[in-house]
Order: structure tokens, then sequence, then C-alpha cells
């Protein structure tokens, strides 16, 4: 029996010896998978691995993040090496760049960043930034930016299907001569689970707890208790989701007074999920199109009139699925009263033989708009009076008591605003 255990305890020491081996193995592999899954699923940073030198218990990497400017299709081209400790689960990656976190001769941190990536065996990945202090001045313009130290988290897991991500900052500051902007305790937390193509279901909220603005020509301005939330259902054995989102803040406070709260809801219903993944699909590769180095070529405006027919094909299947969006709800309070008003427009889900026949043109669209303003808004402050008045010359603001008021309804490709028809020129 003794011997047994011997030749038992021997086997699990070989084992537990080789697993640092076995773990570094598997993490190069899966290394080599995520940069080539990322470099296709975007254009915007590109990675490539210039050399990973794999041992027993560790590994080196040297590498490249090519980073592309979306305005103007400018790239840059970062320099940086990992080290890689494997152990019996997992392998610890440590990141960082070639030329350092600072251009030589700043000092733009009181402690050394760290980038780091946790991964297991079994497919889980945690992506993590420590960011210390920081500040950064630009003697050309004179706009400086601070920092508290952050931290960004994302955790990957169930093979790239499901993340869960974090941020907490607790101070940023950004000044110049024209304009200082100061935000307090910045927060977001995000849950995400793929569902099908582009579309990810899940729940988002970010908080501020307050943001400052100074000007040397207006007086100061602070949104308190800024509140952002997302969520994305699937319904329909995942064929159909819903999206909400709203936007509030606690109050504002100008010279000297607080309004409060503020909201603006967004909701997107119904909506089938397959065109939608099309669309977003096909919207990707126009924009990613339109950065390429061949953008001008002919072969290139063909793949862009292939990715557009795409996209207006999208948009017919998606309405023809029936969908509803909109903003459900705005309310702003000012000094003098509140501004609410809501927008829903929405398209009914067609029979298979009506889909077949349907063009572009959206004929079975409805709608309503609904707009009340304190008249006094548009009578004591200038500001407000120039916006308002093209839309009370025109009817579409009418009075209605101590309020201005607008009434919409849109059926049959006709608008009627407080009585008075309009007809819409053909949509999509």
């Amino acid at each position: 029996m003794k011997a047994k255990w011997i030749i038992a305890g021997a086997g699990i020491v070989v084992v537990a010896g080789a697993m640092p081996w076995a773990v570094g193995y598997v993490t190069e592999q899966q290394w080599q998978e995520v940069t080539r899954e990322l470099n296709q699923a975007q254009p915007f940073v590109q990675m490539q691995t210039e050399d990973y030198r794999r041992g027993f218990f560790g590994a080196e990497l040297d590498g490249t993040a090519t980073v592309l400017n979306p305005e103007n299709g400018e790239t840059r081209r970062i320099e940086y090496r990992a080290n890689v400790t494997h152990g019996l689960t997992g392998s610890f990656m440590d990141f960082e760049p070639v030329e350092g976190w600072a251009p030589e001769g700043s000092d733009w941190f009181q402690e050394r960043p760290r980038l780091t990536l946790e991964t297991r065996l079994w497919g889980t990945a945690v992506l993590e930034l420590e960011a210390p202090a920081m500040a950064i001045t630009s003697p050309e313009s004179g706009e400086s930016l601070s920092t508290s130290g952050g931290v960004a988290r994302i955790e990957i897991s169930d093979a790239g299907s499901q993340a869960e991500a974090l941020i907490v900052w607790p101070q940023l500051s950004l000044s110049g001569p024209d304009m200082n902007i100061r935000i307090n305790d910045f927060r977001i937390e995000q849950s995400m689970s793929h569902l099908n193509g582009d579309v990810w279901t899940g729940t988002m909220e970010a908080s501020i707890a307050s943001v400052a603005l100074m000007s040397p020509e207006v007086s100061p301005v602070t949104i308190e208790e800024l509140l952002v939330r997302s969520s994305t259902e699937a319904n329909a054995n995942g064929q159909r989701m819903d999206s909400q989102l709203s936007i509030e803040a606690g109050q504002v406070r100008f010279e000297d007074q607080a309004y409060g709260p503020h909201k603006l809801a967004f909701a997107l219903e119904n909506l089938d999920v397959a065109s939608w993944s099309l669309l977003t699909t096909s919207m990707a590769e126009m924009q990613g199109m339109a950065l390429a180095p061949d953008a001008g070529s002919r072969e290139a405006f063909e793949r862009q009139m292939a990715a557009m027919g795409q996209v207006n094909t999208a948009m017919r299947d998606m309405a023809a699925a029936g969908f509803s969006v909109g903003f459900p709800e705005l309310t702003l309070d000012t000094p003098e009263g509140q501004v609410t008003g809501n927008v829903i427009i929405s398209h009914p889900e067609l029979p298979e033989d009506q889909k077949a026949e349907m063009l572009m043109v959206m004929q079975q669209l409805t709608g309503e708009m609904n707009l009340s303003v304190p008249s006094v808004l548009a009578e004591d402050y200038p500001a407000v009076r120039m916006q308002l008045a093209p839309l009370i010359k025109q009817g579409l603001l009418v009075p209605e008591g101590d309020r201005l008021v607008l009434s919409a309804r849109l059926n049959d490709m006709v608008v009627n605003v407080n009585g008075q028809e309009i007809p819409l020129p053909p949509l999509f």
C-alpha cells in the first residue's frame, strides 16, 4: 500500500512539474488566436507578434500595435514587449511599451503604469490596467490633463462569449485657456453576452458624481449625480431584442441655483436580430473600406456599393419584421418649470407575401410626438426664443394656457402637427 502511495505521489509531482510547460504552450496558442480574431473584427487596432520566445516557466514576446485614427486615416505604430509567467492553471502577462509609457524626457506618471493579462486553461482571461496619478501639459496649446490613479478591467469567459468590464477613476481634470473641466468619481460597470454575429446583450451603468465646467466668460456650471443606464435583452428564442438607454442628472447648478432632476430615455423594441446583425456588420465593413489604403480604387468602389446594398437589404428586412424606436421620456427642469416630451415611431410586422413585395419606402410607419415648454422661456430668454421662434412662426408650437405645445401624429406618410398636415417624402 505504501508503494502505491509513493507511486501516486510521484505521478502527481511529475504532472505538476510538467504543467507550466503545457500551460505555456496553450497560452501561446491562445495569444495567437486572440490577436488574429481582434485584427479580423475591426480595423482600428491591429496587433502583430514579432517574436514569441517560450521557455518552461515563462516566455517573452515582442510585438507591434498599429492604431488607426478614423478621422484622418493616420496610423501610429507602438512597439511593445511582454514578460509571461506560466503557472499550473494559467499564465500572467505583463506588457510595457518599448519606448516607455511617456515620451523621453517627460514626467507624466508618478509611478509606472501596469498593463497585465491573466489567462486560465479553461478560457477565462482578465485584462487590467492600473494607472497611477498622471499629469500631462502641452506648452503649445496651453492645455493640461491631470488624473488620479484609476483602474480599467475586463474579464472574458466562456470562449469569448461573456464579458464583464469595470472602469473606476476618482478624478479627472482638463484645463485650457477657454475652459476647465473637472470630473469626480467616474465609474462604469458593464456585463455582456454574445447573442449572434455582432449583436451582444447585457447591461451597462456609468455614473459621475459631478462634472464642473468653468470658463472665464460665463458663470460656472456643475452637473451632479450624472447616471447613464443601458440594457439589451433578447426574446423570442433569440430572434428579437429590446434595448433601452437612459441619461439622468440629479441637478444642474448655475449662478447659485439648482435645477433637477433631468432625464432622457431612448428605447428600441422588438428588433429583428438577424437584420440588425447584418446592418451593423455591413456598416462596419463600409467604415473599414473607407479607411483602407485603396479606398479610391475601382475595386474598392465596387465593394462599397455591395456593402451599401447589404445595408439597404438589412434596413428593409428590419422594417418588414416590425420595430418600435423613439424617446419615450424627456424631462428637463428649468427655472420656469419643466420641459416634457416624447417621440415614438413604429412599423408593423408584415405578412410573408407583403415582405417580398415591400419597397424601400416604409409606407406603414406610424408615430407620435409631444412637446410641452413653459411659454415664459420663449418670452424672457433670448437664446431659447431664437431656437423656438421658427417653430412658433410655422404653427408647430402653439399656445395652450401658460405653455407652448406640439402634438404630432404620423400615419399614411402624413404628419399631422397641431391640425396641420405635412406630407412626408419617401423614407429609405
